[in-house]
């Protein structure tokens, strides 16, 4: 029998964001927390450019997980701004910045595949979300914790 302890283990199948960074303190958060509250946290590329806010986080609900965040960029008051769909995986909560860091370049973000307001992406196409995660250098999060519970018993 194996049991998973969350302080010393990494999330089952690895798909979650990462979390850095003090920030603690009374209420939930950092590593359960309400979507709403990440809405509005700017996302730091690894060349130190605030890219954007977090306008959207997406589920998947059938798979009952988060599968991906939307970085909103661009623009003023709202108008003309560019979406992004970034792989969950690919972010790291910095809690005591209170902001997202995503481990790529600004210029690959510029680069990346974008969307408007009007003409959202169907994600929950398997085509595109492999292109997407392949771009972010990320495994599909559908890929992600298939079988990562095979063989494990949790003692809870």
């Amino acid at each position: 029998m194996t049991t998973l302890d969350p302080d010393t283990q990494p999330a089952m199948g690895g798909s979650g964001a990462k979390v850095v960074g003090g920030g603690t303190g009374e209420g939930p958060g950092p590593d359960v927390m309400a979507a709403a509250t990440l809405d509005g946290d700017k996302v730091i590329t690894s060349d130190g450019e605030d890219i954007g806010k977090i306008s959207e986080i997406m589920l998947d609900v059938r798979g009952g997980r988060i599968a991906y965040a939307v970085l909103s960029s661009g623009g003023f008051l709202g108008i003309g701004h560019t979406l992004y769909a970034i792989p969950w995986g690919a972010l790291t909560l910095d809690a005591g910045e209170k902001c997202f860091r995503l481990d790529i370049t600004a210029e690959r973000i510029k680069n990346a595949p974008g969307f408007d307001k009007d003409h959202w992406p169907t994600m929950s196409d398997p085509q595109w979300g492999s292109s997407l995660h392949e771009y972010y250098n990320q495994r599909p999060y559908r890929l992600a914790t298939r079988g990562a519970v095979e063989g494990r018993t949790l003692d809870l």
